[in-house]
């Protein structure tokens, strides 16, 4: 087998390509599994802030059942507003 410079510059060109078409389709892949991480991400975020809601639902409630009334009920009316908007998106 006689190996000339034509023969190297194909082989150099083939391994080039693959090379090329596995980089593209490992970024393609390093791109879904980084979507899907900030889609659980996102998804964690919105389960606390449920809960930081109700908590703070929870202890304007209890200042309201103490007497302060002023500032705390419009508070607690404005995140039950809130709350039952966002509830029906």
């Amino acid at each position: 087998m006689n190996i000339d410079i034509n023969t190297i510059k194909t082989i150099a060109e083939v391994l080039t390509s693959i090379s090329v078409i596995f980089g593209v389709i490992f970024a393609c892949f390093r791109w879904y599994i980084k979507q899907n991480k900030q889609d659980e991400d996102i998804k964690a975020m919105k389960e606390e802030n449920a809960m930081i809601c109700y908590g703070l639902q929870a202890c304007l409630d209890g200042l309201e059942q103490l007497g302060a009334n002023h500032a705390v009920t419009a508070a607690k009316e404005k995140l039950e507003k809130h709350l039952n908007q966002s509830a029906h998106k």
